[in-house]
């Protein structure tokens, strides 16, 4: 299926990438001959089974490891050179927020970090505040936040420096269905906000269908990319989208490209 976004300025691209972890004799090969575009704005899931390198495949994109063949671009330049100049932005499962500091400090620690004027910053932090709902919270701690509100303070943490680009490694997979489901919603709408190109990881398929404009699915052991399906869904989704006969069908589309790859892999060991 082609995408409206396909006609829109290419983000980043994804050219042959493998990945090997171990020394010479001892190597599993995680991802194999990865290729794919990620548009501007798009939000783009790469979803798949675990140990299929999803999450490695994010890292690579990010600087955080470095492929073993084939090429990463973000905006035409190495993942390294944007990585220096800071126009992305990262939010891990796990929020990794400093407990002795407030949930307007940990926002402001990039900033801070950089030596940004702290006056000339407080406008913009008064503005993520208000983005992902926290502004009455701004003086608690960590510890006194339920998980999902502490997610929200990573997201707001990784915009603060208001990068292009956010990769997110399944940052609501620890949370119960009800906070998962609110937080999707809050996403989508800090999305419409900020416009930003997303790349999500999940193992979740209701999860990539509801949030992505393309899900990326990737096939286990190693991973390679098996399907890249359209999520034509529109711009504006809300919690009855998940009802409609059309979000079951889509996600029945997603699910049979497991089970084709299932019945793939028994047909080789058979």
């Amino acid at each position: 299926m082609s995408s409206n976004f396909s006609q829109k300025k290419v983000e980043i691209s994804v050219e042959g990438v493998s990945m090997v972890f171990g020394k010479k004799g001892r190597q599993v090969t995680a991802l194999q001959d990865i290729t794919f575009d990620v548009y501007q704005n798009e939000f783009v899931s790469l979803l798949g089974p675990s140990g299929c390198g999803k999450s490695t495949l994010l890292r690579l994109m990010a600087d955080l490891l470095q492929p073993a063949s084939g090429q990463i671009s973000i905006q035409k330049e190495h993942p390294r050179e944007v990585r220096l100049r800071r126009k992305f932005g990262i939010v891990f499962q796990n929020p990794t927020l400093f407990e002795w500091r407030t949930v307007r400090e940990n926002i402001e620690l990039p900033l801070e970090v950089l030596g940004r004027n702290r006056h000339e910053y407080s406008v913009l932090v008064d503005q993520l505040l208000d983005i992902v709902g926290l502004t009455k919270f701004k003086e608690h701690y960590p510890w006194q936040l339920s998980g999902g509100m502490q997610q929200r303070v990573a997201i707001a943490r990784a915009l603060s420096l208001d990068p292009p680009i956010l990769f997110m490694d399944e940052p609501f997979s620890a949370l119960d269905e009800f906070t998962k489901e609110k937080l999707q919603l809050e996403l989508l709408e800090i999305k419409k906000k900020t416009n930003k190109t997303i790349v999500f990881v999940t193992h979740s398929i209701p999860e990539a269908v509801f949030l992505s404009n393309r899900v990326i699915v990737l096939s286990a052991h190693p991973g390679r990319v098996h399907t890249i399906l359209d999520v034509p869904l529109g711009d504006t989704r809300t919690a009855l989208i998940r009802e409609s006969e059309h979000f079951h069908e889509l996600s029945a589309a997603v699910r049979n490209c497991f089970y084709k790859e299932s019945e793939a892999i028994d047909e080789q060991i058979g």
